[in-house]
Order: structure tokens, then sequence, then C-alpha cells
């Protein structure tokens, strides 16, 4: 699907055979990275929302309401504006380094000096520090149209912009917050009982709180520096997904993991589709898509529940 459609079977000759035809440069070069760069960032932000969801007690949360979103989206802009940053390579690393930045400041205003934040005051700190950022972000973009023109399409989240060597770069990072999110799966299961009944089972709590806010710094952080911001992914996903397997975070990270790239590549697939021969940002078509079905779940009487 796309401005130069291809037959199924032209592109099975090309995937398996690569001849160096305008066919096989188009798989090769263009479809196929961004396949992969969907697959990779949808699931990151759907574990990552999986995550926040169980972290949070809210099974309408997602990475953003963390700030993480807002911190990537303040430094690649402070990147462009400041430093004249204009390639994925360049925003990768700056949109990782403030997603990190972001939510340990989260953290920090979040915890008040305790050891650990409890899951209300990380979602009120999360929620404040969130808005300044995109306040700042969008100061920014508003007094220089530079700026604006270089994050535009950033900001509405594209699977297009970004090649292999922008994926291999990231995916150590994805693949780290894969790993923390399942190890993590079980002691998310006791914190779900209580905080005493968690602790009475033996589960570190505040160490649970800890790597799973790490985790999701690196799949949420990781997803948006590789594709910008993808709405409703990481909110509606892990929802859907508990509606079917129930509240045990082991089937919910795992079908989270699976389910958000099959959105990410329907919305790109669709995005080609109505917009032939240009397309229309997968950010859009997530939003677009996403926001009816989770108000359908939202409302169904049987909405899942943490």
């Amino acid at each position: 699907m796309g401005a130069n459609p291809l037959p199924v079977e032209r592109v099975w000759a090309v995937l398996t055979h690569p001849d160096g035809s305008e066919a096989s440069a188009v798989v090769w070069t263009e479809r196929w990275p961004r396949t992969l760069v969907g697959v990779a960032a949808g699931a990151a932000f759907g574990v990552a929302g999986a995550l926040v969801q169980a972290l949070t007690r809210n099974p309408l949360a997602d990475p953003g309401i963390l700030g993480v979103n807002a911190g990537a989206g303040l430094a690649v802009t402070l990147g462009v504006a400041l430093l004249g940053s204009a390639t994925t390579g360049q925003y990768v690393w700056f949109a990782f380094a403030g997603a990190a930045a972001a939510t340990v400041l989260v953290h920090l205003v979040g915890a008040g000096g305790r050891a650990a934040a409890s899951p209300v005051a990380l979602v009120l700190a999360g929620v404040a520090l969130g808005a300044v950022l995109n306040g700042l972000a969008t100061f920014l973009t508003l007094v220089d149209p530079e700026v604006f023109r270089a994050v535009r399409s950033w900001g509405l989240g594209s699977v297009a912009r970004t090649g292999l060597g922008d994926l291999v770069t990231v995916a150590p990072f994805l693949l780290l917050g894969l790993v923390v999110a399942l190890v993590l799966t079980g002691a998310l299961n006791a914190l779900a009982l209580g905080e005493e009944s968690a602790t009475s089972l033996g589960t570190r709590v505040g160490l649970t709180r800890v790597l799973a806010v790490l985790a999701v710094t690196l799949l949420a952080g990781g997803g948006t520096a590789l594709t910008g911001g993808l709405s409703f992914v990481g909110l509606m996903v892990p929802h859907a997904v508990r509606w079917f397997t129930g509240p045990d975070q082991r089937w919910v990270v795992a079908g989270s993991a699976l389910a958000a790239p099959v959105l990410v590549l329907l919305a790109d697939v669709l995005g080609r589709v109505v917009a032939r021969p240009g397309e229309v940002q997968v950010g859009v078509l997530t939003a677009v898509v996403g926001a009816p079905v989770l108000i359908a779940l939202a409302r169904r009487r049987t909405a899942s529940a943490l």
C-alpha cells in the first residue's frame, strides 16, 4: 500500500530475491525499515502503557502521565533551537535524554524527600511537570518559525522518517526496558493487592516502583525518540488487552507487546490509503481511531479494571 502500490506476489519476490529493481528499492529502503520501526515503537509504547497503568493502578493512564513525552518533546525542541539539530539521528539522543531527565525529575518531585513516591504523587507530579514542559516547548516553537517547521512533523508522530540505523541505536534501550518489564510482572501482580499485602508476600515495593519507572523511561523514551508522539497507543492497547486477558500483568504485558505494533502498522497502512498519493501521519490516525475505541471500552459495564 502507498503512493506506489505493489502486488503481494511482487513484494514477496523482492523480499526473498532482491533484484535491484524499483520495486526492490521501495520494499527494502522504504517499507521494510518503516515496518520494523512501527513494530519496535508500537511494542515500546504498549508495554510502557501497561507498566504505567499497573504502577498507578489506573487503567486509563499512559506514559504521558509521567511526563516522558513532554520531556522528550522539550529536549528535541531545545536541540533544534540551540544547536540546529535537524536529523533523526540527532533527534534520537535529544529525545531519549529529555525523557530520562523528565522521569527522574517527576520521581524526585513525587517522592518529596521520601524513599519512594506513591502512585498518586507520581501522577500529580507527572501531570504538573508535563504541562510546564509542554508549555516551554510550545513557547519555543511559537517564537521561532524555523524551530516550528523543524519539529512539526516529528511532533505528529511518524514511522516514515526513521531509518534502520536509528532503530539499531535505540533497540538496546528498548530491549532492556522490555526485559525489565517482563521481570517485574510478578511483583506488579503482588502490588495490585496493596502495598501491605505485597510487602507481606516478599515484594520490595520501593524497588519495584523504581524499576518500573526505569522501564517506562527506556520504552517510552526510546519510542518517542524514534517516532515522536503516538497518541492513545500506550493508553488504549493495555486497557483493551486487559479486557480479554484479565488483570494478570504477565498476560497484559505480553499481549500489549503484540497488539500495539498491530495498531501502529494498521494506522500506517490506513494513512497511506486515505490520502494517496500522500499520507497521513501515524500519530494522527492512532488518535482518530483510538479515541472512539477507548471511549467504547471505558463505557462498557464490564470495563477492565486493575
